[in-house]
């Protein structure tokens, strides 16, 4: 059981990238990759991918470097990549159903088990082998199945109302693609991924490209 260690935001962001440039040594077959090969695939130096991978352990040799196989099963399992967690889907549109079907999620532990809308055409459906289930059905379904992650896939004048049903159910971490700001109490881990943001972003670099 991994030791629990609190590391700061910029690190855990990066520690998957290590871990994919690692799975990618373990298929092509070194088995000795460097923190230079690693920040490159991070884009950052290889005093930061010590720095990173030290919050973990005495991982790497100087001089050396890291041991492929070690390292990569030190990082999923602090990730929590080898235990399975299950998650309900609230908002089964497009991006929803698009969600629910990425089989990808998989590789990190993750499983959606469940949908729920509030429109009676989709209620009862099945998308991606997954039910379609009422709202209303949120809270005994998750204290059932005692499910701790919820996904939030629904506009944004709908998304509050969504994660306090969440919240009041007992899910304690939640991912949400709904825009705007959202309130849940301290002991609730609030995810959101800002697509508008992402997008703004690769049009500026696009619109710079363009210029060049």
């Amino acid at each position: 059981m991994p030791q629990l260690v609190d590391i700061p935001r910029p690190t855990l962001q990066r520690l998957p990238i290590y871990l994919r440039r690692l799975e990618r040594a373990q298929q092509d077959g070194p088995q000795i990759v460097s923190s230079q090969e690693l920040g490159q695939a991070a884009d950052v130096p290889a005093a930061q991918v010590r720095k990173d991978l030290s919050y973990l352990g005495e991982l790497g040799r100087p001089g050396i470097g890291y041991d492929v196989n070690h390292v990569a099963t030190v990082l999923a399992e602090f990730l929590g990549l080898q235990n399975d967690k299950d998650a309900i889907l609230v908002g089964a549109g497009r991006l929803g159903s698009a969600l629910a079907a990425d089989t990808g999620f998989e590789r990190y532990g993750l499983r959606i088990v469940a949908l729920f809308d509030n429109d009676p055409a989709k209620i009862g459906t099945t998308i991606a082998d997954k039910q379609v289930f009422a709202i209303e059905r949120l809270h005994d379904l998750v204290a059932r199945l005692h499910i701790q992650i919820g996904v939030v896939t629904v506009p944004a004048d709908q998304a509050q109302a969504v994660v306090d049903a969440m919240v009041a159910a007992g899910i304690e971490v939640i991912w949400n693609f709904a825009p705007g700001r959202l309130r849940v109490p301290a002991h609730v881990l609030l995810e959101t991924e800002d697509l508008a943001a992402r997008l703004a972003t690769l049009s500026y670099h696009i619109t710079r490209r363009k210029v060049g």
